[in-house]
């Protein structure tokens, strides 16, 4: 039988969800035969893995202790958007009032519910075929893995089993509780103070949405800036975007301890310039730090190799040490987003079923991976920063406009934002490109699409683009670069060729 799970708080939303992800009722097949592949967990790399192998004839067996659609639908991707979606529209409608915060969370828990029907073990087993084993998963010895007492064979077998959410070592942080990614979506009511800790992808979409449906928002983060590992002017668009927003940011400081003072939750901190601060809050959200799951699946026994912090270790096929058994997402790729774990469960199938020797095999370095931060603006990046082309020694043509040149952009009262492509040095070969905009994360694709298809930056200028959308920063971008093209000799004899014509 199925481990019995809640999803806080319990209205129909939840009951629905829980329904089609781990439904109360849920029988486990009995095992017949050995599996072609045995899939550890039903995030989206082990969905996409079951789901592809079982289209093309396999007999595939996925395991999940918890809710099926992993951090994505259940605590990151799905609700993380609808709630900012919510805080957007508060956020334009402030002239008529507080936002509704409880609003927004159940509208995000309807939303999550609804599209929880495309991750549900009924749809995997009816629709696909694949065999929905709800249960622990233990790797028992060469070839086999158990689930609460239920031996299944294998002939190979793909670890997909996650991360979770984990706190910074900050004394008394445990005592005084917190929520993190996981917890969050359970709020009904809005905390009049949060504090956040960590400033990167996660935690910026959180603070900027918090405080857009009401709530006053201090944010602490150890480096001098916010998003550290964007590009410095994409990263500081943003940043300016929150202090207006009335975000409090304490950078470049470090977290001495929590206490708990009755309701209160009391940070001290200190830093460099200010010296020691002493603030209190009704709620902590870490948004800090992921540890992958590895721990209790037995990898010591079937000789997989991984490290609590970094992961399953995999090679660029994503084979473990054990050859018969595969690693994707985020319990082995150093890309934590869904879209990587669905390109790696792709690569897992191709490697692990229908390669034969190095016949047919796939590389996750061959991947092309964009990725965005959904803040407002949005920021977008694909392919190489100006830091990791350096570090490589290719020298760089960097063409950046503001996003303002598009008069889309200037029309929608968005004009916060940037286009950064970077191409090979006398070249109009694109290797990289960042665009901070109200929509970068739809943006980027066309430039994603650039990189793999080694399509010049100069095409861009060939290209029609509805007017007016905000696509047309991407097609100023590449007017910089063409006008490069046009050196005084070529002038002249332009000049010269239509005082012919005349």
């Amino acid at each position: 039988m199925p481990h019995p799970v809640q999803v806080l708080p319990l209205d129909a939303h939840n009951a629905a969800l829980v329904a089609n992800v781990h439904p109360p009722d849920w029988k486990n097949p009995t095992p017949d035969g050995r599996y072609n592949l045995v899939v550890i967990g039903a995030g989206t790399a082990g969905l996409i893995t079951s789901l592809v192998a079982a289209s093309l004839g396999a007999k595939v067996a996925l395991i999940e202790r918890h809710l099926m659609g992993g951090d994505c639908l259940n605590v990151g991707c799905v609700p993380s958007k609808a709630v900012i979606r919510s805080a957007h529209l508060a956020h334009d409608a402030l002239r008529f009032g507080a936002p509704d915060f409880g609003a927004a969370m159940e509208r995000m828990r309807e939303i999550r519910a609804r599209i929880s029907h495309d991750d549900s073990a009924k749809r995997y087993r009816e629709e696909f075929g694949v065999e929905i084993f709800f249960g622990d998963a233990r790797f028992t010895g060469p070839g086999r893995v158990d689930v609460d007492g239920t031996a299944l064979e294998f002939a190979k077998a793909v670890i997909a089993s996650g991360a979770r959410a984990s706190a910074p070592p900050i004394p008394g942080l445990t005592e005084a509780g917190y929520l993190d990614n996981e917890t969050v979506f359970t709020l009904t009511e809005r905390p009049r103070r949060l504090a956040v800790i960590g400033a990167g992808p996660i935690g910026c979409e959180l603070v900027q949405a918090f405080r857009r449906l009401g709530s006053e928002v201090t944010v602490f983060e150890v480096a001098p800036q916010i998003l550290i590992r964007e590009d410095p002017d994409a990263a500081a668009i943003v940043q300016e975007a929150f202090v207006r927003e009335g975000i409090e940011l304490v950078l470049g400081c470090t977290l001495q301890r929590v206490e708990r003072r009755g309701a209160e939750k009391i940070v001290h901190v200190s830093c460099p310039k200010a010296g020691a601060r002493t603030l209190a809050f009704d709620e902590i959200l870490v948004g800090a730090g992921r540890a992958p799951n590895v721990e209790g699946m037995g990898l010591e026994t079937v000789g997989v190799k991984f490290d609590v912090r970094d992961g399953i270790q995999v090679d660029d096929f994503l084979r473990t040490t054990n050859p018969r058994i595969y690693a994707a997402g985020d319990c082995a790729m150093a890309w934590k987003f869904t879209h990587a774990a669905d390109a790696a469960a792709k690569i897992v199938v191709q490697n692990a079923l229908f390669s034969f020797g190095p016949l047919g095999k796939k590389r996750l370095s061959q991947l092309t991976m964009p990725w965005c931060t959904y803040t407002d603006p949005e920021i977008a990046h694909v392919g190489l920063y100006e830091r990791d082309a350096k570090a490589r020694g290719i020298e760089l043509d960097t063409y950046q406009v503001p996003i303002a040149r598009a008069n889309r952009a200037v029309t929608d009262g968005q004009e916060e934002g940037l286009v950064k492509i970077h191409v090979k040095q006398g070249t109009a070969e694109i290797v990289g490109a960042t665009v901070v905009a109200a929509h970068a994360g739809d943006l980027i694709t066309q430039l994603t699409l650039a990189i793999t298809q080694k399509i010049p930056l100069g095409a861009f200028t060939n290209v029609i683009f509805p007017y007016p959308t905000q696509g047309e920063a991407i097609k100023a971008a590449a007017g910089l670069y063409t006008r490069t093209r046009l050196t005084p000799g070529v002038k002249r004899l332009f000049t010269a060729l239509m005082r012919l014509r005349r």
